[in-house]
């Protein structure tokens, strides 16, 4: 029997897909996504998340993917998990968001982080040819996104010019409350207090820095708490979780084997920290929704947290997301304490 007891009950219950494409025939797949993201509205879910990535084969433009979803949707929140800002200019990004948000009527919920674009060495002069050695990847790129969303002056003119032309000296459009919803995702406790010490909501997700402990439950919960701790809001502070999570109970045996053979060949990531960064992986939960149940219940960070968007893996088929997120809401979410929007 399907257990509801934790001491936080699931509040909200989301999911996070990379939204994978075949490069010969990339419509398909983004088709796909949209078409995945309607269904989690359908079952209730509370949210959907994009991941983002660049020169691959999964999405490279979540913004343009979630004004795409925000027509073909009317409910459901909309985030990205996340958006490296190493890519971005803050006050173009902050135009498209909040044009975004328009849209949506209010539902987007911006995941961002800092650093250096992955594989730096290569890209830098695709991504900068003139400003690479001068570009900034420190959470200061992270306060200038901030300051654009809340409405800061980006100039000091303002006013008509010419005939026709009316400046503003903020980024237009503006969207009240889209402040509010920015999100950091953080795998460090320096990246979790500075996200608390700057007001952003926290996203935490499966994969973490070993700093003080070898125990990916344990590192996890002591993100949440520093998060909290720094936070003017405290314990009422957002934080969001992130774990792999496959249930099994209304796939069939051919998923059964490929979701088993998945997990076996990333299993051996999680015994130890990665690197020398450090980098410790969560195991990904797979079994009955009972069983996830069982093991998320017992998870120390789980237990401190009311919000999920659990990943979703990345190289499975269209059927096979749709039998996984029609678990997760019909029996894993109840199971937690979660109840779909009516």
């Amino acid at each position: 029997m399907l257990r509801a007891v934790t001491s936080r009950p699931l509040r909200k219950l989301g999911f996070l897909t990379i939204g994978l494409f075949d490069p010969d025939d990339p419509r398909p797949g983004h088709e796909s996504t949209l078409d995945i993201i309607k269904l989690g509205e359908d079952l209730g879910f509370d949210s959907a998340w994009l991941r983002h990535r660049h020169l691959q084969h999964g999405i490279s433009s979540p913004i343009a993917m979630l004004a795409a979803a925000s027509q073909r949707t009317s409910r459901i929140e909309l985030g990205t998990a996340v958006i490296p800002l190493g890519w971005e200019n803050p006050l173009r990004l902050a135009e498209d968001l909040a044009t975004v948000d328009l849209l949506s009527g209010g539902r987007i919920n911006p995941g961002v982080s800092v650093g250096p674009p992955m594989n730096w060495e290569t890209v830098k002069e695709a991504l900068y040819p003139d400003t690479a050695g001068a570009e900034d990847f420190s959470y200061r790129r992270v306060e200038r996104l901030l300051g654009f969303v809340r409405g800061d002056k980006a100039t000091d003119f303002s006013g008509a010019q010419g005939v026709v032309e009316v400046f503003s000296d903020r980024v237009e459009p503006h969207s009240p409350g889209l402040a509010g919803r920015m999100w950091y995702g953080g795998a460090s406790l320096r990246s979790a207090q500075w996200a608390g010490e700057h007001g952003m909501n926290f996203l935490t997700s499966s994969v973490v820095k070993a700093e003080e402990a070898e125990d990916f439950a344990e590192i996890q919960l002591s993100h949440v708490r520093t998060f909290r701790k720094h936070h003017p809001d405290g314990d009422r502070a957002r934080v969001s979780q992130g774990l792999v999570v496959i249930p099994t109970d209304s796939a069939n045996a051919e998923q059964k084997a490929k979701y088993a053979a998945y997990v076996e060949k990333r299993t051996p990531r999680t015994r130890e920290p990665q690197g020398p960064a450090r980098m410790l992986f969560s195991p990904d939960l797979i079994g009955s929704s009972a069983e996830i149940a069982d093991q998320l219940l017992a998870h120390a960070a789980f237990r401190e947290i009311d919000e999920v968007a659990f990943a979703l893996p990345f190289s499975f088929d269209h059927p096979d997301y749709v039998q996984i997120l029609t678990d997760i809401a019909g029996r894993l979410g109840p199971a937690l304490g979660w109840r779909p929007v009516s």
